[in-house]
């Protein structure tokens, strides 16, 4: 297939990138019993997004620093590398909800944390997959379409997962306000540890088995549907 970003690539990568995000997104909003504010999902999809930028400069200036310092390839320094690079995402993903959703009237219930979370991590998802397939059909249209379906099945549901585990940590001390910030750091943790190994497991992949990944990451949304049931029943234990 013919390479190159011409319109019709351009067309397909902004489909591809934002589609599949905005159908999960879908999917988790029929999770919520009270639907929260068209106006605010929409703003934290879009903090998501604005973002994204930012982690790509941030990672960036560390990517020079390291190399500046001669430690880029190095096993610990790379390692190192990797870990902050997860963890200015899951940062970036968590600050994009919060001024635009968490600190807002609508932040009303438990799952809520949850809802909002995720959202701007598919805001987050939808514009980096968008820059990653302008990349791929750049190249060539069916590399474009391999990359469409290797970041459906991975990254989208890698920067869901660990936002919804920082969701799921801030839902289930919605009404424990001394346990907030604890729990953030908790699930900011944890968060940040599923990103990196994802990341280092895709790129030590020797047998070329990126199924291998994916397989626990499925397990894992499963997982956070379960959560959400869990997280609902806070609000009910304490009406």
């Amino acid at each position: 297939m013919a390479g190159g970003l011409t319109p019709e690539n351009l067309l397909y990568a902004l489909l591809g990138g934002l589609l599949p995000p905005l159908l999960w997104l879908w999917f988790w909003l029929k999770e919520d019993r009270h639907p929260e504010p068209r106006r605010i999902l929409i703003a934290t999809f879009l903090a998501g997004m604005f973002v994204v930028p930012i982690a790509f400069m941030l990672e960036r200036t560390l990517s020079l620093a390291a190399k500046a310092l001669g430690v880029y390839r190095l096993g610990g320094g790379f390692i190192t590398l990797l870990f902050l690079w997860a963890f200015i995402e899951e940062v970036l993903k968590y600050l994009a909800a919060k001024y635009t959703a968490l600190k807002n009237k609508s932040f009303d219930e438990p799952v809520d944390a949850l809802i909002y979370m995720i959202t701007a991590a598919l805001g987050f998802a939808a514009l980096e997959n968008i820059f990653f397939l302008i990349n791929a059909f750049d190249a060539n249209s069916m590399s474009g379409v391999l990359t469409a379906n290797l970041r459906f099945m991975g990254a989208t549901l890698l920067h869901m997962a660990t936002s919804g585990i920082v969701g799921a940590s801030l839902g289930f001390s919605f009404f424990r306000k001394k346990s907030r910030k604890r729990n953030l750091v908790i699930g900011l943790f944890f968060a940040t540890l599923l990103h990196f190994a994802f990341n280092y497991f895709i790129i030590h992949n020797k047998d070329g088995s990126v199924f291998n990944v994916f397989v626990p990451l499925w397990i894992l949304i499963i997982a956070i549907i379960f959560t959400f049931e869990m997280v609902k029943k806070v609000k009910m234990k304490r009406a």
